[in-house]
């Protein structure tokens, strides 16, 4: 009886009984429940050095969000709640699924828009280098507004700069495992506020952490997100 009324919620919310999706997830058949897996680095675990250490990379990836992925398992298991793909997951689960779920798709989209450390700060390129640049004046001033609007953040939580449909730009502020997804937009480039993703290198000086993770962004993957958010959220 749990199971059919599950059913029929998820059903008036639109969400579907199963995924093909390619993200990182695997379904048994059309009608179990969705099985996440821990995404693959894309760079070794040292590679984000001095930005982020690889001991931090280590935990952060191999503890942190592991530990998100088998716990969202265990409360869809336990749930008995259909698969679906994880953007609707987190759009429109609550309590402790969405606080997993929500993890998994931030840190999925954190640590796959990184790449390997370089001396100075990296900047976007083709549109949303454009629409940056008559949004905030110039890239200076919107990495000043960024790193202003993540050293407010009160607590955990993520510091994303996310755009509409139309390609308006935000930055968003979410507190604990929030995700733009949730207000109806399309997160582009998200920074953990969480200590455990910088307190080990910076200890409590957020705001060098915000400075120095320019280094390690990949825009050639934020921009492709700009690029692609007629698509939808692509968290791989």
């Amino acid at each position: 009886m749990r199971r059919y009324l599950l059913t029929l919620l998820l059903a008036s919310l639109g969400l579907p009984l199963a995924s093909s999706s390619t993200l990182q997830a695997q379904t048994t058949s059309p009608a179990t429940t969705q099985s996440y897996e821990l995404i693959k680095l894309p760079y070794a675990t040292d590679a984000l050095a001095p930005v982020i250490s690889k001991r931090t990379v280590e935990l952060h990836h191999g503890k942190h969000l592991a530990g998100y992925v088998s716990k969202l398992n265990s409360l869809l298991k336990e749930s008995g709640m259909p698969g679906s793909d994880l953007v609707r997951l987190v759009r429109y689960s609550s309590g402790a699924i969405f606080d997993n779920a929500g993890q998994l798709l931030n840190h999925n989209l954190y640590f796959l828009q990184f790449r390997p450390a370089t001396t100075e700060a990296t900047k976007p390129v083709g549109a949303l280098a454009k629409m940056i640049e008559a949004s905030y004046g110039n890239f200076e001033a919107f990495q000043k507004a960024f790193e202003q609007a993540g050293v407010s953040i009160f607590g955990s939580g993520w510091l994303w700069l996310a755009c509409d449909a139309e390609g308006k730009l935000y930055i968003d502020k979410e507190p604990n495992a929030g995700n733009p997804v949730v207000r109806g937009l399309t997160p582009l480039l998200g920074i953990d506020i969480w200590e455990h993703a910088y307190y080990l290198d910076y200890e409590n000086r957020r705001a060098e952490h915000l400075k120095q993770v320019w280094r390690i962004i990949d825009w050639e993957v934020v921009g492709k997100r700009y690029d692609r958010r007629a698509e939808g959220v692509r968290p791989y």
